[in-house]
């Protein structure tokens, strides 16, 4: 993966140029031909709307000048029964069974590309036996999404190797479907949509019950988003999320109404005998969640930054204290990025993602985004004897193909 503790200097679209090209070239080299199809799918961050995807929010998703890269052509031995994939940045080859099975028989990275191919063939669609290279300059294990980008990548290449046009839902529903059954890892639909849906100068408002993406203007090329990874990862995130979703849901059902949304602040008071504190608290950061993240996004259409910020801050402070998600490294990052405050250029910041590691996200003024950067890694590494990694993002335009050749398909 890209070392994005010592980003290239290059503009976002020329390090996409630059990535593109690299696989290219690496195909050509490892095959002996040029790709026919060269596909692209960017990762996403969350601004705001934190783990109510799950409790009937609403999220606020963008797509990532950071992509997964597929470069890819029919194989030349049109007898294999299977793909084979190499990726430039693990330096590893693998070969993908072409069929409808409904379960990995890959181990590892592999399961993604069987996963999407199988959704591919058991839809009806003849897919050939194919080679492809797969580089990606965004940053794995940082909640970024890094898996549902690959996955959207490949079902982008594999509509270019077969000429199967899906409908972007249904692309997105095919891909989250491979990564229930194929990862095992029961994601909800944001990371999906936002890699298949993301638009330049825009973010996503997604409801989670109706699945509809109502887009949120964010044109100020002015404000950017920082995203800087704190590089460590707890190894209790996992059971303590399954905890979380199960305090959520017993507390939902000790109050009787079928969805958070139908909750208010009163509600859980008059509840507070028949709650414990754990779902009391749980269910405060759900309620006030799902309020920030519609009050975030009118915020952003009409370009209220120093609104934006409190929503963010008010959001951390929320994930950390009554969801308990968040953690010291975490919190640090929060805290210096509020320490620089407005005036140096930082509007708001919180935690993104699972929590207990990962990453932040930080509204910043654009012109100011380097001198920001360089100040949260260095205090960050004094402070906390870790060396964070980060990049600024404007939103991303999402899954495409940037190469198809005329006489494919």
């Amino acid at each position: 993966m890209t070392d994005l503790s010592h980003p290239a200097s290059l503009p976002a679209a020329e390090q996409f140029i630059e990535l593109c090209q690299r696989v290219e070239a690496e195909f050509q080299s490892r095959c002996g031909y040029v790709p026919s199809v060269v596909a692209a799918a960017p990762g996403r961050v969350n601004l705001i709307g934190e783990h109510v995807d799950y409790n009937h929010g609403f999220v606020l998703p963008m797509a990532i000048e950071r992509y997964v890269i597929i470069a890819a052509a029919p194989s030349s031995n049109p007898s294999q029964e299977h793909a084979t994939f190499y990726s430039s940045d693990m330096q590893e080859s693998i070969d993908v069974p072409i069929s409808a099975s409904s379960g990995p028989t890959c181990s590892g990275w592999g399961r993604y590309f069987e996963g999407v191919i199988a959704g591919f063939v058991s839809g009806g669609c003849n897919v050939p036996p194919f080679d492809a290279v797969i580089g990606s300059s965004v940053p794995r294990g940082g909640g970024l999404s890094s898996s549902a980008a690959l996955e959207v990548a490949t079902a982008t290449m594999l509509e270019g190797i077969t000429g199967q046009q899906l409908e972007p839902l249904e692309k997105a529903m095919l891909c989250q479907r491979a990564e229930h059954k194929f990862a095992g890892m029961p994601c909800g639909i944001m990371d999906q949509f936002s890699s298949v849906f993301g638009m330049p100068n825009e973010l996503m408002l997604l409801d989670c019950i109706s699945q509809e993406i109502q887009a949120v203007p964010f044109r100020d090329e002015n404000v950017s988003v920082l995203i800087t990874n704190s590089n460590v990862k707890h190894e209790l995130a996992g059971g303590a999320y399954a905890e979380r979703r199960r305090q959520c849901e017993s507390a939902l059902a000790e109050l009787g109404l079928l969805s958070w949304r139908d909750v208010t602040l009163a509600d859980l008071d008059s509840a507070r005998s028949r709650l414990t504190n754990d779902e009391l608290a749980c269910g405060r950061h759900v309620v006030t969640e799902i309020g920030r993240t519609l009050d975030a996004a009118k915020a952003f259409a009409n370009g209220q930054w120093a609104l934006v910020g409190e929503l963010m801050y008010s959001s951390h402070e929320s994930l950390q204290k009554d969801f308990r998600v968040s953690c010291a490294e975490l919190d640090t990052l929060v805290r210096i990025a509020r320490e620089i405050g407005s005036e140096d250029g930082v509007y708001g910041s919180r935690m993104t993602g699972g929590g207990f590691g990962g990453c932040s996200v930080t509204l910043v003024r654009s012109g100011l985004a380097k001198a920001v950067r360089e100040r949260i890694l260095m205090q960050y590494e004094n402070e906390t004897g870790v060396q964070g990694s980060s990049f600024t993002s404007r939103p991303a335009i999402g899954a495409h193909l940037v190469k198809r050749n005329a006489h494919d398909n």
